[in-house]
């Protein structure tokens, strides 16, 4: 009888050492996780329908913290400039500098250094003589980017105030790379979820930028709330468990 005991009372121990030690590491990972996440990323509310579809006006994104050195093409960003207006705009990135932006071509496509650039983000209806679909902005232009500087569009090409308006300022409607305050990442409300890098931009020099690290970031919180469910339920579980082979064990 004894012996039993002390051998119930051992795995008793063992397994609220084990249940308190997955709500402590839990805690860490969730708690870091949020953490990790406030430090990378930044909330912000889309103003306006310039960059509809991607996102619609007053939807919440998360953009990543980033330097201008490292935005490419296709990038959406989130930005600030004196000419613009000093308040934060988002717009996508189609050209940096050296880049030769121009549309249309025969097909109707944006091209940058001459190539063509399919844009699946844009919403191109039928174009309005009723062959093919609508051209990738409804007016044409040509820009040389500066060294140092982007070339933004908004992927709602037909009211979007962006570079096209600017064509006849210095740079030729181009920003600095030191205006860009963050990338965006993902639409968190509503939950539309991770915005794609283009792929259309990866065969240009340089390619597209990598995914920021918000679905690690979503996974580590994730595996913290598990560890503290379950490293929490562990104790009453035992208890009910303990109360059922106390009760067998009894007198017959």
């Amino acid at each position: 009888m004894s012996g039993t005991g002390n051998e119930q009372d051992g795995r008793g121990r063992f397994g609220a050492m084990v249940s308190g030690l997955a709500v402590a590491v839990g805690c860490v990972l969730f708690l870091g996780g949020f953490a990790w996440a406030a430090v990378v990323y930044q909330p912000y509310t889309i103003p306006t329908d310039s960059m509809a579809p991607t996102v619609q006006p007053g939807d919440r994104v998360l953009a990543e913290r980033i330097d201008g050195a490292e935005v490419r093409r296709g990038d959406v960003v989130v930005f600030t400039d004196e000419v613009w207006g000093a308040t934060p705009m988002v717009k996508r990135v189609v050209g940096v500098g050296g880049d030769k932006v121009a549309c249309c071509d025969e097909g109707g496509r944006l091209t940058v250094g001459g190539v063509p650039v399919d844009e699946p983000y844009l919403d191109r209806g039928p174009a309005a003589s009723g062959g093919g679909k609508a051209p990738a902005s409804p007016e044409e232009f040509s820009a040389t980017v500066p060294r140092g500087k982007i070339f933004l569009l908004g992927d709602e090409r037909a009211t979007s105030l962006d570079s096209r308006v600017h064509l006849q300022d210095a740079g030729q409607g181009s920003v600095p790379l030191s205006a860009v305050r963050a990338r965006v990442d993902a639409v968190a409300w509503p939950m539309d979820g991770m915005i794609d890098r283009p792929s259309s931009f990866a065969a240009l020099p340089g390619g597209v930028s990598t995914a920021g690290p918000l679905p690690l970031q979503l996974g580590v919180i994730a595996v913290g709330a598990v560890l503290i469910f379950c490293g929490a339920l562990y104790g009453p579980v035992a208890a009910r468990l303990g109360r059922r082979r106390t009760t067998a064990g009894g007198p017959r």
